[in-house]
């Protein structure tokens, strides 16, 4: 075995330094920059993105804010106008309901006068209809007209102590 034969020990031990120094030199050099390079690079990236992912973040959480705001004032708009809506409503409903009560107090006193009105003509109906009785009643059982005057008096009179 090569290896252990002590003669060519010596070489086996210079080639060794001198292969571990060549690769040694070239991974130092060439490989360990490149691997730094990528490292460094990927190391970038990940800030990079870690720094996006937290700006993104920032713009959601102000996004979120924003709505929720907007949201907010939305309702509190939503209310005023809906409190104003009803008091409009409200305001409507009792000039309307004023309009109607007049207009009904007018109807009302109205009525009451056709009713007053008509109230007098029957009682001037019953009237002259108790006159017209009271005078063909004289005719029939008297066999002679009465008075007109006399009759006026006596109906008159007697509608006098019906009320």
């Amino acid at each position: 075995m090569p290896q252990l034969d002590f003669s060519t020990y010596a070489s086996q031990v210079f080639w060794l330094v001198v292969t571990f120094s060549v690769l040694f030199l070239l991974v130092w050099r060439v490989m360990a920059p490149k691997v730094t390079d990528v490292l460094e690079a990927r190391q970038k990236r990940i800030g990079d993105n870690l720094d996006k992912a937290a700006e993104i973040k920032r713009e959601a959480e102000a996004t979120i804010e924003t709505y929720e705001k907007t949201l907010s004032d939305a309702r509190v708009e939503a209310q005023s106008l809906i409190a104003a809506a009803s008091a409009e409503i409200a305001e409507a409903a009792a000039k309307r309901e004023a309009e109607l009560a007049v207009t009904l107090a007018a109807q009302v006193t109205e009525s009451e006068t056709n009713i007053a009105k008509a109230l007098e003509e029957a009682f001037e109906n019953v009237r002259d209809a108790a006159v017209e009785v009271a005078t063909a009643a004289s005719e029939l059982l008297l066999d002679k007209r009465l008075d007109d005057g006399d009759i006026d008096k006596s109906v008159d009179a007697a509608l006098k102590m019906q009320d």
